[in-house]
């Protein structure tokens, strides 16, 4: 679906971020982006999104999203608190020109599936942070993209809030045939996760390593407690170290 070619970046002042970055995201894959602070995967990411350009290299999409083609989440809900989870879900098809009782039910439709159609007329300030970021998962998921990215969505939450939208994430991207670029700082999750793990080294920013995941798409807590599991953990754990060094 997407393959980057020599792709760097370079910001003013003449910092250095990403570096001869080469890369292939088949249609359907989860791949995770992991590494230490600072190595580019946030710019890798938003250089996907389309939101800042490379210095050099290109990006190849087999067929160009359209408009709306690829949905963003990023570590913050940034939802607007004046606005119920309703009304911040369907912001994306307002700005689309989407009619009011079309975009409802769109918007209605992704509550259900994150589990938070109860919760349609809460406002923000009266959300769990697990809750804030289902509702911004099913804001980027409204407009049906067939690319999702996800910048470290998870990394303010409680263990088992992680987990249980682990294992939600998981179960819409597979109902759904997303393609999905996930940036994380934990080992576990991204072998949790993934199709394949790639490690990141910094200053610049470049790819190290790569973990397939050879274990069935759905995942459960079997899984998390597998010697697999475990064998895989270690094995993308010794790469994030050498990427430290």
């Amino acid at each position: 679906m997407l393959t980057l070619t020599h792709i760097g970046k370079q910001f003013s002042g003449g910092m250095v971020t990403l570096d001869n970055i080469n890369m292939h995201i088949a249609r359907g894959e989860f791949v995770s982006l992991l590494g230490p602070s600072g190595c580019g995967k946030s710019t890798l990411l938003r250089i996907i999104a389309g939101l800042i350009a490379p210095s050099v290299g290109q990006m190849h999409w087999e067929s160009p999203p359209a408009k709306g083609g690829i949905g963003v989440v990023f570590q913050e809900p940034t939802l607007m608190p004046w606005a119920n989870a309703c009304k911040n879900v369907e912001t994306p098809l307002r700005i689309a020109g989407v009619g009011a009782s079309a975009r409802r039910a769109r918007a209605m439709e992704m509550l259900v599936r994150v589990g938070l159609e109860n919760f349609a007329q809460a406002y923000p300030r009266t959300l769990s942070g697990g809750m804030k970021m289902r509702v911004a998962i099913a804001r980027a998921l409204v407009t049906q993209p067939p690319v999702l990215l996800l910048d470290e969505p998870f990394a303010a939450l409680d263990e088992i809030t992680r987990q249980q939208l682990n294992d939600d994430l998981l179960e819409i991207c597979s109902a759904s045939k997303l393609t999905v670029l996930f940036v994380t700082h934990s080992a576990a999750e991204a072998v949790y996760l993934s199709s394949r793990v790639l490690m990141m080294r910094a200053r610049p920013g470049t790819l190290l390593h790569e973990t397939r995941i050879d274990a069935p798409q759905r995942r459960s807590d079997g899984f998390r407690h597998s010697a697999q599991f475990a064998a895989i953990c270690g094995e993308v754990s010794a790469a994030l170290r050498e990427a430290i060094t």
